[in-house]
């Protein structure tokens, strides 16, 4: 479980950061980041990663286009990945659920909230 590798992606790097020591509060240690979706493609690709916990609305590339590239990727589309919201929007939280979204989260959010989330979704995958 601690060994799990996960990538932030959003484009305010205290969003980042605040996600990063929550997951490590929950125990989750390995965690790289990216400002947005070409950013996290390409960590994505290079890298070995288990879990993506990604911001919606970022610029260059938001949450649902890198959504949908992680899941038209072979080597990816296995990847879950939490989407994060500012504004918990009835067609966003569809978009996320038709795109292949494990899940989503709405900012802002508290360890509990996340590590629940994260928790659900590792047990529905078998992690």
């Amino acid at each position: 479980m601690a060994d799990l590798r996960f990538l932030i992606v959003d484009d305010f790097s205290t969003m980042r950061r605040i996600v990063r020591n929550l997951l490590k509060e929950s125990g989750y240690t390995e965690a790289e980041e990216a400002e947005d979706g070409v950013a996290a493609l390409q960590k994505l690709r290079n890298g070995r990663f288990d879990f993506v916990v990604s911001d919606i609305n970022m610029p260059n590339m938001n949450g649902f286009e890198l959504l949908t590239q992680i899941k038209q990727d072979e080597k990816l589309k296995h990847l879950p990945v939490l989407m994060v919201t500012a504004e918990a929007r009835k067609e966003d939280i569809v978009a996320a659920a038709q795109g292949g979204a494990a899940g989503y989260i709405v900012k802002p959010f508290t360890k509990a909230t996340l590590e629940e989330k994260v928790a659900h979704i590792l047990k529905k995958l078998g992690m």
